[in-house]
């Protein structure tokens, strides 16, 4: 092959196999954040399948109440409200996590309803019956739950003592949420199982579901973002939110956690300001810190809960 030859062939190489690159990148970034009507109806029996017969039984015979809020950008979000058994002021707010539903927070709903609790189970923009395509991965979302936090206190009064608790997505979501300006009425956070940002979430799904490297598709993907929102991937962190939080936050998160891996829950644990606790739970995977031991999660979360939010009488 003559030199000419052979500097054409290369640049033909290389310029294919970037052109597969950008375009690898920008399939993996519109899988990552798009949600189709299928993909969301999905996302629903996914999170109802996970349950047990007994929580979703016991789900189906509360006064549920359909809650709607529009976001600042004109979508209709909606979500469940369930009243509490009792007179009470306390609510909590429940977030679920990726490519599911309210659903998912069905357990974490009749927990805190035996502690008689109001509850409201809001669907994340892009999942479940909630408007939008693009799913927010707990960053947009945290102005969402600004606004559920308004409707909660303009339905129940201003009174009314708010626990924001989610899991995976949900928990980078109120993470980020409480490290914006809240009112007083928000008194607590619990987050299990949360991420730091979409990057470094996009990593491990790069390379653990679809078997590609995560460089540089990732990095791709990233300005890929910018372009189409504006705002780049990797400036969307959580830990950013967490050294301005003012309200006590207990980061739960397993061990053994494969998707979300506890580096990261010990960074969010660090970047944390004010007032904080943790539970880590050893032998234990992605969300299923309940599920491993019930008792001791009900009996941590309810002993970090009574130090900051008021008992009924």
């Amino acid at each position: 092959m003559s030199k000419s030859k052979w500097i054409t062939w290369t640049a033909a190489t290389i310029a294919t196999g970037l052109t597969a690159t950008i375009a690898t990148s920008c399939a993996a970034y519109h899988a990552l954040t798009y949600a189709s009507q299928h993909k969301k109806e999905t996302g629903r029996q996914l999170a109802v399948a996970e349950n047990s017969a007994a929580d979703n039984v016991w789900y189906l015979k509360q006064p549920l109440m359909e809650w709607h809020l529009k976001s600042d950008d004109g979508l209709t979000l909606r979500g469940t409200y369930i009243k509490a058994d009792q007179p009470s002021k306390r609510v909590v707010l429940l977030a679920h996590g990726i490519n599911h539903a309210r659903e998912q927070m069905i357990p974490y709903a009749r927990l805190f309803h035996d502690w008689h609790y109001h509850v409201l189970m809001p669907d994340a923009r892009a999942q479940g019956e909630s408007d939008g395509h693009r799913i927010g991965f707990g960053w947009q979302d945290r102005f969402d739950y600004q606004g559920w936090i308004q409707e909660v206190i303009d339905q129940l009064g201003d009174d009314v003592e708010i626990v924001l608790m989610g899991i995976s997505m949900g928990a980078s979501t109120v993470m980020a949420t409480a490290g914006e300006k809240l009112p007083d009425n928000v008194k607590a956070v619990v987050a299990d199982s949360g991420f730091d940002s979409l990057f470094e979430m996009a990593k491990t799904v790069v390379h653990r579901q679809y078997h590609l490297p995560a460089f540089p598709i990732v990095q791709i993907a990233d300005r890929v973002a910018q372009l189409r929102t504006g705002t780049r991937l990797v400036t969307q962190r959580v830990s950013h939110q967490l050294k301005q939080i003012k309200v006590p936050i207990l980061v739960i998160h397993g061990e053994d956690d494969q998707v979300v891996p506890i580096k990261q829950a010990r960074a969010l644990y660090q970047a944390i300001s004010g007032v904080k606790s943790r539970y880590i739970v050893p032998n234990t995977k992605h969300i299923m810190s309940y599920a491993h031991d019930p008792k001791k999660y009900r009996e941590v979360v309810s002993q970090f809960l009574d130090r900051y939010v008021t008992v009924d009488d």
